[in-house]
């Protein structure tokens, strides 16, 4: 299996697990652009919840994190399925602080 597909295999696997217990979670994998998304649609009592609860690319074969609305490590979860490091980008971050991330 080439690092692209297997980042895909990953990618929707982590996502699968994070919905799985969260009953109005909706998976969106566009696995032609490599986007993949959960989103949030349902209502708490007249209180809607809707939005994005993650969103990751996969970009030259990099992972970028696009948003994390959760309060979990999406890098350190990727990492412990086997994505390298350095094919981890934080998207949310801009380009000069990226550079910097980068040069610790």
């Amino acid at each position: 299996m080439d690092r692209i597909t297997q980042y895909r295999q990953i990618t929707c696997e982590f996502l699968e697990s994070f919905a799985s217990d969260k009953l109005n979670a909706q998976l969106i994998f566009d696995t032609e652009r490599d986007r993949y998304l959960v989103m949030h649609n349902e209502w708490r009592n007249d209180y809607r919840i809707y939005g994005c609860a993650m969103q990751l690319d996969i970009i030259e074969g990099q992972i970028w994190i696009q948003h994390n609305s959760t309060e979990i490590y999406i890098d350190r979860e990727l990492t412990k399925r086997g994505v390298l490091p350095k094919d981890i980008i934080l998207g949310f971050r801009s380009p000069s602080v990226r550079k910097l991330l980068a040069a610790m």
